[in-house]
């Protein structure tokens, strides 16, 4: 049998691979030859294998994608997908095409970018997280607005020349209005880092977007987190907040580094997170354990959360909670304690037609067994966003909220009452491996 690779969602070892782009269309939708290679691998490998309904006719389903949602277990399965294979490895190490940027809305419904890669078409014209996004290709925001409530931006798929116009009001007042053609690009996890102080103390504050790795290392890891954890242990922090507030997921293996870089010495070898496969596949049941890196040494850190925040952002929580004192700022996190690896491997028809199937296929628990929060964690301090203020500007509330916590040990009731919950979030606008890596 193949080594498992673990990935998505929590873990992936060999493949890095998202992508603002969309999901590609699945080659011969309509082959009932690759539906039932689809069941075939959902009943070997499927974390609710048990929970199959009995294989429906492939001639029943115009699509692949429609075949599979027919059969996973809907009660808690909002995950499972279907991609290609060159889409799925690109995507864990940052390969993407389109303009290269988030958005997230105000209290008011008003539309702002929230993050810009620096080397996608949006970021090398000049675009920055505050700018209020007020109408695209010619029609005000409003325009765009769906029956259901959402949005549907049109803004066409992410291949490289598709052109759109944005016009945008400043932080200054002002209004420009940009034309951007998409490209294909590299983008960047760490949006914004920096130290500064707080009393006494010296504070690490860390914008983390998205767990890619560093392609071509191996075992896999992320050069911008070495960077980055480098750079606050010359600094000497005593404190540090980690913004994952548009993080949904990525590379467990990222994952592991970042945690063993922030785990106390004192803790080195002990359990991580342990992981649980079907009734089947027991014997690939695993555990991880901590590696101490660097030489950061905390007893608390502060996460500024969203439902955006999801897959190995809640990994990341939940392995170090039994170790460090974890404050929550912001909103309740997305819910997704189960991971998957890539499935393709494993059956030669799905291999031959490029159909990479990618099916939740484990759950994970902390050294305190603790494991299935569908409904995700909730906020210590439940606190409004600020997409209209730059990265590390204390008018944003989430950050602001932190920084009271640091001073005070608490957040006022005053900051908390600026909360309120979107009624649709860029994670509302993918499904599958754009969910988990979510830019236009």
């Amino acid at each position: 049998m193949k080594q498992v690779k673990w990935v998505l969602g929590l873990v992936l070892i060999s493949f890095w691979a998202c992508g603002p782009k969309e999901d590609d269309p699945i080659p011969d939708a309509n082959n009932s030859v690759v539906k039932d290679a689809i069941y075939e691998t959902m009943a070997e490998w499927y974390f609710w294998n048990k929970e199959l309904p009995a294989a429906p006719k492939a001639a029943d389903f115009d699509t692949n994608e429609a075949y599979l949602d027919a059969i996973i277990f809907k009660p808690l399965d909002r995950f499972s997908y279907l991609t290609t294979q060159e889409s799925f490895n690109n995507a864990f190490v940052g390969k993407n095409a389109g303009h290269g940027f988030g958005f997230s809305f105000d209290a008011s419904e008003r539309l702002y970018l929230s993050y810009v890669f620096s080397e996608a078409p949006a970021g090398k014209d000049g675009w920055q997280r505050g700018w209020e996004i007020v109408g695209m290709n010619g029609k005000s925001i409003p325009e765009y607005k769906t029956s259901t409530g959402g949005y549907d931006f049109k803004l066409g798929p992410s291949d490289p020349g598709i052109t759109n116009t944005f016009t945008f009001k400043l932080p200054d007042g002002t209004t420009t209005t940009r034309t951007n053609t998409k490209a294909e690009y590299q983008s960047n996890s760490v949006l914004h880092q920096e130290v500064f102080t707080v009393g006494t103390k010296k504070v690490g504050y860390w914008v983390y977007q998205s767990f890619k790795a560093t392609a071509g290392l191996s075992p896999t890891s992320s050069n911008e987190v070495k960077s980055s954890m480098e750079f606050f242990d010359s600094q000497g922090i005593n404190e540090l907040i980690i913004d994952l507030r548009y993080n949904g997921g990525g590379s467990v293996a990222v994952a592991e580094q970042i945690m063993n870089y922030l785990i106390q010495p004192g803790n080195t070898n002990k359990l991580m997170y342990t992981n649980k496969l079907n009734s089947l596949k027991t014997s690939l049941q695993s555990s991880a354990i901590f590696k101490k890196l660097g030489g950061i040494n905390l007893s608390r850190i502060i996460f500024i959360t969203s439902r955006g925040s999801a897959s190995a952002s809640e990994l990341v929580m939940n392995s170090l909670d039994p170790y460090l004192d974890l404050v929550q700022i912001g909103d309740n996190t997305f819910g997704k304690p189960v991971g998957s690896f890539p499935l393709s491997r494993y059956n030669r028809i799905l291999v031959d037609k490029n159909v990479e199937l990618v099916p939740i296929t484990f759950a994970t628990a902390n050294s305190q067994g603790k494991a299935e929060y569908f409904d995700g964690f909730p906020a210590d301090f439940t606190v409004g966003d600020s997409p209209q203020y730059n990265w590390g500007d204390q008018r944003d509330l989430r950050f602001a909220a932190a920084i009271q916590y640091l001073k005070n040990g608490t957040v006022s009731g005053r900051m908390m009452d600026t909360f309120y919950r979107p009624k649709w979030e860029m994670i509302d606008a993918f499904k599958g491996l754009q969910q988990e890596f979510p830019a236009y």
